[in-house]
């Protein structure tokens, strides 16, 4: 049970054995290599902002069907550690009325960060969670998480409105009092964004983020009036340029606009995968380039 009682104890323990994590102390985070050749980006057709756009040389035959044992049911082996497997449960998380139900990967009373990953329509919490598909990039990212002292959250959200949104809230507020000052990135898929953007102007988890990251999602313009937006919280939007679900020129046109529209030039990045699909930036977003990036700004 997660309740009010239990957040004073949570954050007494902490106070009282001295414990710190790297964003209270100032600590710089940086997550160590892993594969990072195997998950390295494919060569870059063009670059433009100094590095922020990129269009990536994405090709099914390469990596797809050379990287998949099975085509997008299974990578190969050596793209995959199940190292973190000893340290991942199924947990849930209540406040209220309230009842998160996600995979945890790592512990959040020792984490240095957290990473959120939002699905998409129809999904559910086994879809972050999964290891052999996508081309073992969740893998990767469980691996980063918890060879770095960092957690991750893979939760189901019932809906992409304020239920959702409380869902999310109270998966923030449970990492804040675990893990007190561990920055919080938020992936966020498909439709999935719309939370995404809903909590960076939502003073219950903006105030936590260290970074936002849209894959294959909408857009929403109230983004550039939200706390997150004034406050500079690092975003990067991966789309693929074959996407019919959402079209990646909607998401380069609000790049351009928050990347200029304050006057300074806005920690924003943009990759498109050139013919990617929609499902192609979960399986291909380098995840330790993009969390170092962002977690570099908030140390």
């Amino acid at each position: 049970m997660f309740s009010s009682r239990l957040l004073r104890y949570v954050v007494a323990f902490f106070a009282a054995s001295g414990f710190a994590t790297a964003a209270l102390s100032g600590e710089s985070i940086q997550l160590r290599p892993y594969k990072d050749r195997l998950f390295a980006y494919p060569p870059v057709i063009e670059s433009r902002d100094n590095g922020a756009f990129l269009k990536i040389d994405y090709r099914k035959e390469r990596d797809i069907d050379r990287r998949d044992k099975i085509p997008e049911r299974r990578v190969k082996g050596n793209y995959v550690s199940m190292k973190p497997k000893r340290q991942q449960r199924a947990v849930t998380i209540t406040a209220s009325d309230i009842r998160v139900e996600a995979y945890e990967v790592g512990s959040a009373k020792k984490a240095k960060f957290a990473v959120i990953f939002i699905h998409g329509r129809g999904g559910d919490r086994r879809l972050g969670a999964k290891d052999w598909t996508f081309g073992g990039n969740f893998n990767r990212l469980k691996n980063l998480s918890v060879r770095n002292g960092g957690v991750y959250y893979a939760p189901t959200i019932p809906s992409f409105d304020k239920n959702g949104l409380d869902h999310l809230k109270t998966l923030v507020t449970y990492i804040r009092h675990s893990a007190p000052g561990a920055p919080v990135i938020l992936a966020c898929g498909s439709m999935g964004s719309i939370l995404c953007w809903q909590g960076s102007n939502d003073p219950g988890i903006s105030s936590r983020l260290a970074g936002i990251i849209i894959l294959g999602g909408t857009i929403d313009e109230s983004f550039m009036r939200s706390a997150a937006y004034h406050a500079g919280v690092p975003v990067l939007l991966a789309h693929g340029s074959g996407d019919r679900v959402y079209d990646w020129r909607n998401q380069h046109a609000l790049y351009q606009r928050v990347r200029y529209g304050s006057g300074d030039i806005y920690p924003i990045r943009f990759v498109l995968f050139q013919s990617g699909s929609h499902g192609t930036p979960i399986r291909m977003v380098d995840w330790r380039d993009t969390l170092n990036w962002m977690l570099a700004r908030r140390s």
